[in-house]
């Protein structure tokens, strides 16, 4: 089988794009049991609620849910377990510097395969109020108006 190397997106977060301005991206791999590979190779898996901490010098994803491999038996994992995250030493001091900063969090934007391993992308965000939701939304109407009136005037 040949090793390429192309990304394959399995899951994207579209509610952190919403909810959230990515300032950065990072890329993590992520430490998972036996089950969960497969599951998350299918793409069972759930980033609504996900988040990224840092915790004694290590980086964790809380709250994502991996739903169990379905030819899987009774050693199957824990859905919603607290999963570590690998990174380098520096960019985790990166991370929890930049977290520390009032309003920043770390949210999963997608999870995707490279080079036959599971990699998370960790998006380094700001929080949006309510009147930029409504100036996004606004924009891509605008943007989805516009496209559609090129394409009729092109016909």
């Amino acid at each position: 089988m040949a090793v390429t190397g192309e990304e394959k997106n399995l899951v994207t977060n579209r509610a952190a794009f919403h909810e959230y301005h990515i300032l950065e991206k990072y890329e993590a791999g992520i430490a998972l049991q036996g089950t969960e590979v497969k599951s998350v190779r299918e793409g069972a898996v759930q980033l609504k609620e996900a988040y990224v901490a840092v915790r004694d010098g290590e980086a964790w994803l809380f709250n994502a849910h991996v739903s169990p491999y379905a030819y899987g038996n009774r050693t199957n994992h824990d859905p919603t377990r607290t999963r570590k995250l690998l990174l380098h030493r520096r960019e985790i001091e990166k991370l929890e510097e930049q977290t520390s900063t009032k309003g920043m969090t770390l949210v999963v934007t997608r999870v995707y395969l490279k080079k036959g391993r599971v990699k998370l992308e960790i998006g380094v965000a700001r929080g949006k109020k309510l009147y930029d939701k409504r100036e996004t939304e606004m924009r891509r109407t605008v943007e989805r108006e516009t496209r559609a009136q090129l394409k009729e005037r092109n016909r």
